[in-house]
């Protein structure tokens, strides 16, 4: 099967880059292990993504913001950081913006769903479920796909998307520096007494954080970092006893709370590729960049990438260029890893200290929180970063 572009996985990253890609006068596989059923149809999976302006614009212009229901779109007015048993709170909220806050909250499940539908139909994309790849090959000419079902693919460019733990990254020969935090991320969303009033709280409490995302109505997500062995306790626990405690771990700050829908766990593991590019191959979205969920950039990184990738193969197109020009693709890295370096390391670092719990560390947190909330310009920096109010993208055909 011949086609211009090839993409490994059909998650919220490939499909956005399908999307960015498309109209543009290529042909573009999307090759997914999952079977189609399960991609029209993703299930809740308990994680609720954090959207800045920027990404909002971006789906908006893919078809997809357009097909999220709006009942399941929450706002995010205010973020604040809280430290141990500490009263004290480091805010962070817009200045003069009356109504637009610092995002919105949306369910992944939906946004995949959103995205598939915008995907679905168009002439130049090929989707190829339920199936895995099981080579991959780049000459100097072409590409090769072998698919797990035995069918061969030819292209001018493979674009992996296939996770954080991409194996067709590691068949590129492209290793990636992994942290395991060694600890799982438990997602649930949980009905409560107290108003959130539109307030995301992180708190790093001795030897757990706590992650509360405001969603609409009397409803939080929570996001419970611990130790596997705790996750595995906790999601063992019948749904009266397991709401009794995360109220009490999060010291009642939100009255009593109850589970609403399933518990998921996630391990807790940041990657970041040594490379983005190869000869006519490149990463996108967590094969590229894993981020740890502490700043909530993940799937805003992922989408940004694909959109810049799309810009540069389409500039290459108009040069009238192969869509894996070595120059587009080099141009395409240096712009995501100067988008995405920096946050990435100082996310770990974050992530490093404020869950040390040696008596130093808790006493540099503490002091970290109290100059932040000293000095205004960093709170509206770290304020815009989170807001991400970027220029919109290139206008999509289609």
């Amino acid at each position: 099967m011949q086609f211009d572009v090839a993409i490994v996985g059909a998650g919220p990253a490939g499909l956005a880059f399908a999307r960015a890609l498309s109209g543009c006068g290529l042909r573009i596989a999307l090759v997914e292990k999952a079977g189609e059923r399960d991609l029209a149809a993703p299930g809740f999976d308990g994680r609720e993504i954090a959207l800045t302006g920027r990404s909002a614009r971006l789906l908006r212009e893919m078809g997809a913001w357009q097909r999220i229901p709006a009942a399941e779109i929450a706002p995010l007015r205010e973020a604040r950081v809280l430290n141990g048993a500490s009263g004290f709170a480091l805010r962070f909220a817009p200045e003069g913006r009356q109504g637009d806050g610092l995002g919105h909250l949306v369910p992944n499940h939906r946004i995949r769903q959103a995205l598939f539908e915008a995907v679905a139909g168009l002439p130049d994309i090929t989707l190829l479920a339920g199936t895995a790849v099981a080579a991959v090959e780049t000459g100097p000419e072409a590409a090769q796909v072998r698919l797990a079902d035995g069918r061969d693919l030819r292209a001018h460019l493979v674009v992996a998307a296939d996770t954080r733990f991409s194996e067709t990254r590691r068949r590129q020969g492209i290793g990636a520096s992994m942290r395991d935090f060694g600890k799982a991320m438990l997602v649930c969303r949980m009905a409560h007494e107290v108003p959130h009033e539109g307030i995301a709280t992180e708190w790093f409490g001795h030897g757990q954080t706590i992650a509360m995302l405001p969603l609409n109505g009397d409803l939080s997500s929570a996001v419970v970092t611990l130790p596997t062995r705790e996750t595995d306790r906790l999601l063992a626990l019948a749904p009266e006893a397991f709401g009794a405690e995360i109220a009490r771990r999060y010291g009642h700050r939100l009255g009593a709370m109850q589970l609403v829908g399933t518990r998921h766990a996630y391990p807790l593991v940041a990657v970041y590729a040594h490379r983005f590019v190869a000869r006519r191959f490149a990463l996108v979205g967590d094969a590229a960049v894993g981020m740890h969920p502490v700043t909530a950039h993940g799937f805003n990184f992922g989408l940004s990438g694909a959109d810049t990738l799309a810009r540069e193969i389409r500039a290459a197109l108009a040069r009238g260029q192969d869509p894996a020009d070595p120059a587009a693709l080099q141009r395409y890295e240096r712009r995501h890893r100067r988008a995405t370096w920096p946050l990435f390391t100082a996310t770990n670092a974050i992530a490093g200290l404020y869950t040390d719990e040696r008596l130093p560390a808790r006493l540099l947190r503490h002091a970290a929180l109290r100059l932040g909330a000293a000095l205004p310009p960093v709170r509206r920096l770290v304020t815009a970063r989170l807001m991400e109010a970027g220029p919109p993208s290139l206008r999509l055909a289609g």
